[in-house]
Order: C-alpha cells, then sequence, then structure tokens
C-alpha cells in the first residue's frame, strides 16, 4: 500500500432498512458508504448523526456484517 491517507470511519445509525447501520469513512471531508459494489463518494455532507469508529471497531463491524476486511483498505487507496 502506497500513501495511506488519512481515514475516519464512521457508522450511521440503525434503521429499518440496515439494522446495525451503514460503514461510512470519511477522507479529507469527503465522505464515502461501504455498498455492495464496494465504497461509493457521498461527498461532502455526511448524514448528522454518525458515531465515529476506530479501525479496529469498523473491522469489528465488517465481520459482524459478513464484509470482507480488505474492503478496509481499498478505501485508502481511493
Amino acid at each position: 500500500m502506497t500513501d495511506r491517507r488519512s481515514v475516519t470511519f464512521l457508522r450511521t445509525p440503525s434503521s429499518m432498512a440496515f439494522p446495525t447501520g451503514r460503514l461510512l469513512a470519511s477522507i479529507d471531508g469527503v465522505g464515502h458508504v461501504l455498498a455492495a459494489d464496494g465504497w461509493l463518494r457521498l461527498g461532502a455532507v455526511l448524514p448528522s448523526v454518525t458515531a465515529e469508529l476506530s479501525r479496529a471497531e469498523a473491522e469489528d463491524w465488517c465481520e459482524q456484517e459478513g464484509w470482507d476486511l480488505n474492503l478496509l483498505d481499498e478505501i485508502y487507496r481511493g
């Protein structure tokens, strides 16, 4: 992995469609959401209510939801 950018992981609140919330990542103020086909760019406006997660907590979320942990590294490559 080259130039490892600063990433902040976040989780949205639970909803009927997403009982454990959605995993988000913010890089230099640009938001991304983890979707079925990888990371999708949201833009500069993130949901107003989120919980910041450590890398380890993001890994735990992925494991709990059955997502490949390598997806967390893909966000660094952008």
